[in-house]
């Protein structure tokens, strides 16, 4: 039998979510879902392949490489799939910078370049790189291809990607380049798919989990996002600060004499929810049910971040058709969506209250001038699709 299946990985800086698709010609279908958990001791593979459930434990601990635990998770899959199916490994990259303007073939040159810009998303990109490294190490015959977070806002306009710093630097990289493309690509196609009068029009989609962005899009390209050069920028998440005025920067630095590691782990591990909560929790869950004001005030100050990055979109956008919901907290807080939503009244924006507590597709009123939805986002089948074209396109 020919291969005809592929693997899809999805690197974060504690978990790698694993897809399994079969191809059939240009289209893709999932048959199992998997996550690596790098939080659990001992390191834990999580499966799902239809109805059945697996939760398998690992030996092997996590280190600089992955080589041993990727082995064994290629061990355990080897025992349910016949491995010789497989035809390419997909990545999701989260920094392409301006090298990649869409999905590629990896190679040593492409690896390179891509462990190259590490230091601008250092949370992810190692990982990533690391993964890569691995798979290749243990199946040198098969083809890996990369999806890049940063790709689906290469149609950004000049005016947005530039910071009003000295040209010079922005000529040299220091500009927006946005993230969470994936996401916002299967949302762009989700949307045109099920509610094609809007396909040509202005939206708005927040992902929101414990990465989060706002990305406001014209027919289905990005025009504009809140992240900017890093994944640091734009809203509060779980741990990380969103926009920050430099000057604190300049202040820590400085007068309070932290140093840069020290300045670097407050601001991507010590911020956001769980910071703003006074440590109570980096989960909206909880502090959505804890009576602490901490928690309380932690949840304004997200959901005010969050419509205020709606409402400055719009403005890039120059008007507004739809806002659409996804991601972890996107697709599963009705009371996160509320607070959002009653902020942006002004726009045109009602809420059906039924509709929003059962998270329902569409949560806006019949007569909301702007229509509410809510999407659940599917980042590996985005990467497996880009796979399989980069696929045919070497052949």
């Amino acid at each position: 039998m020919a291969p005809d299946l592929l693997l899809t990985f999805n690197a974060g800086s504690s978990t790698v979510k694993v897809g399994l698709f079969e191809m059939h010609g240009d289209s893709v279908a999932r048959i199992a879902k998997g996550v690596l958990d790098f939080r659990a001791k001992p390191v834990r593979f999580h499966v799902v392949e239809g109805p059945a459930t697996f939760d398998v434990p690992l030996e092997a601990e996590p280190g600089e490489g992955l080589a041993e635990i990727m082995d064994e998770a290629f061990g355990w899959l080897a025992e349910h799939v016949d491995m010789s199916r497989i035809a390419v490994a997909g990545h999701r990259v989260v920094h392409g910078g301006d090298l990649f303007s869409g999905a590629v073939r990896l190679d040593a040159a492409t690896t390179d370049a891509i462990d190259g810009l590490t230091n601008l998303a250092p949370l992810h990109q190692p990982q990533s790189v690391r993964l890569i490294r691995a798979v290749q190490h243990l199946r040198p015959d098969l083809i890996q291809t990369a999806s890049f977070d940063t790709a689906f806002h290469r149609t950004n306009p000049d005016i947005v990607r530039r910071f009003a710093i000295p040209r010079a630097l922005g000529d040299e990289g220091i500009k927006r380049y946005g993230f969470h493309g994936l996401s916002y690509k299967f949302i762009a196609g989700a949307v045109a798919r099920r509610f094609p009068a809007l396909a040509g029009g202005k939206i708005v989609a927040a992902h929101l989990g414990s990465g989060a962005s706002v990305c406001g899009m014209d027919a289905g390209r990005s025009q504009d996002s809140s992240m900017g050069f890093s994944t640091l920028d734009g809203i509060p998440m779980a741990t990380r600060c969103g926009a920050l005025d430099p000057g604190v920067l300049l202040h820590l630095l400085g007068p309070m004499g932290r140093p840069l590691d020290e300045v670097e782990d407050i601001l991507y591990h010590q911020s956001g929810l769980i910071g703003l909560s006074g440590g109570i929790s980096a989960d909206s869950r909880v502090l959505l049910e804890s009576d602490a004001p901490e928690a309380r005030e932690a949840i304004e100050v997200f959901t005010l971040r969050v419509a205020g990055e709606i409402a400055r979109l719009s403005a890039t956008l120059g008007g507004l058709d739809a806002i659409v919901f996804t991601a972890g907290i996107g697709e599963n807080q009705p009371a996160v969506r509320e607070a959002v939503i009653a902020r942006l009244g002004f726009l045109g924006a009602t809420l059906d209250a039924a509709a929003n507590a059962r998270n329902a597709e569409t949560i806006s009123t019949a007569g909301s001038r702007v229509a509410v939805h809510v999407i659940e986002t599917d980042e590996e089948t985005v990467i497996a699709e880009e796979a399989v074209a980069v696929l045919k396109e070497g052949h």
